[in-house]
């Protein structure tokens, strides 16, 4: 960790904080799937691929993750037998990291029945390959080594596994230095066998660098992250280049706003457009007012559309394969509204589309005309601690 720690200082002296900025629903009116005839089905399978790590502590996980905050209501209503057997489907062909959450409804007892189902059904390699990523999402009480086991031993349970793959923690108040306190447990636990790594979400530059001059063995950062969304790249991302610490980015297709569905809808003509109808779709809507507003956002969809008539993709894999295309960032999530509506054919679009320097800047030169959200939002993860 004294490496570690070096890296954190020399960046610290050095940072410039002026450096500039750099739910989920498929339209089916593009060609997916379009895959290179020179590319290999194991060369693809390795492009699914990240490993996040620190130190000793190593986990692999699957580039495109699935997402299931939308299983905890707001987007209608799950079925847990066909929630379970959607769950298996992604598994099945490739899409084996699930993202959840203590507070995401029944998301975590969703894992629990499906890892089960996998331990009966499928052979004892397929577990390999099979990720539960959680979060733990703590009220800002004192951290006691009690508390924090207590609380963990619940998503243990819940999701019905001795180790957590991932167990990602968020912090509402930065005055609380209870967080050390609640990460340093965390590793105590690590060391037990009860989690493999250690993540966070949500998180700033300013307090990852603490919690890593703290030696705390941290493998990534859960943050928001789109194109309208650059905040990570202004300042997160040359600390995790620096420290190995890698991104895992939610809110990258905004919701389904990032979508052919909103491509060319007029907002000031009610009932015009789709619904805004879902907790996503609200707030990423307010994200895009914060950014520049609807009009400049026609523009980025607009622009998105070219290049994606360009791969013959859509607009969310475009959206998908630039930010997995950015500085430190391991994998970009994807809600899944399991049991309702799937995108699993489309997925493999994002593996094999290559964006070239001609998409990238025009993208960027989109992107680049909204505001610098920092100034307007604070660095990542600050849109959750503000009065």
């Amino acid at each position: 960790m004294a490496a570690t720690a070096l890296a954190v200082n020399h960046f610290l002296h050095n940072f410039s904080h002026s450096s500039p900025p750099g739910g989920f629903r498929w339209s089916t009116r593009a060609n997916h799937g379009v895959v290179r005839c020179c590319e290999t089905a194991v060369e693809l399978a390795e492009k699914k691929k990240a490993v996040v790590k620190n130190g000793s502590d190593s986990l692999e996980i699957c580039r495109v993750l699935n997402g299931m905050w939308q299983t905890s209501g707001g987007w209608g209503r799950i079925d847990r037998n066909d929630a379970v057997e959607a769950m298996i489907r992604y598994a099945d062909a490739g899409l084996s990291t699930f993202d959840m959450a203590d507070h995401y409804g029944p998301a975590e007892d969703l894992y629990g029945i499906f890892i089960n189902r996998v331990r009966r059904e499928r052979p004892p390699e397929y577990l390999e390959d099979v990720r539960g990523l959680t979060k733990w999402v703590p009220p800002p009480v004192k951290m006691t080594s009690s508390f924090v086991r207590d609380s963990i031993n619940v998503s243990r349970k819940r999701m019905d596994v001795s180790c957590l793959d991932m167990l990602q923690f968020h912090w509402w108040d930065y005055s609380n230095l209870g967080y050390l306190d609640a990460l340093k447990h965390l590793t105590d636990l690590k060391e037990e066998g009860k989690i493999k790594t250690i993540a966070l979400t949500n998180f700033d530059t300013e307090r990852l660098q603490k919690i890593l001059e703290n030696g705390i063995p941290v493998v990534s950062n859960q943050v928001q992250h789109s194109i309208v969304d650059m905040r990570p790249q202004q300042r997160m991302a040359d600390l995790c280049q620096l420290t190995g610490v890698k991104l895992i980015t939610y809110g990258t297709v905004m919701g389904g706003l990032l979508s052919e569905k909103f491509l060319d809808v007029n907002l000031t003509v009610p009932f015009a457009g789709p619904p805004m109808n879902t907790p996503s779709l609200q707030k990423y809507k307010r994200m895009i007012n914060a950014w520049g507003g609807w009009s400049l956002f026609q523009e980025l969809l607009r622009t998105l559309k070219s290049v994606a008539s360009k791969h013959s993709v859509s607009i969310p894999t475009v959206a998908v394969r630039f930010i997995l295309d950015q500085q430190a960032v391991a994998g970009s999530m994807i809600g899944v509204r399991l049991g309702l509506s799937e995108h699993i054919k489309d997925t493999e679009s994002i593996f094999s589309l290559a964006l070239d320097e001609d998409d990238k800047n025009s993208i960027l030169q989109v992107s680049r005309k909204g505001a610098n959200l920092i100034k307007s939002i604070g660095d990542c993860g600050d849109e959750y601690r503000r009065a």
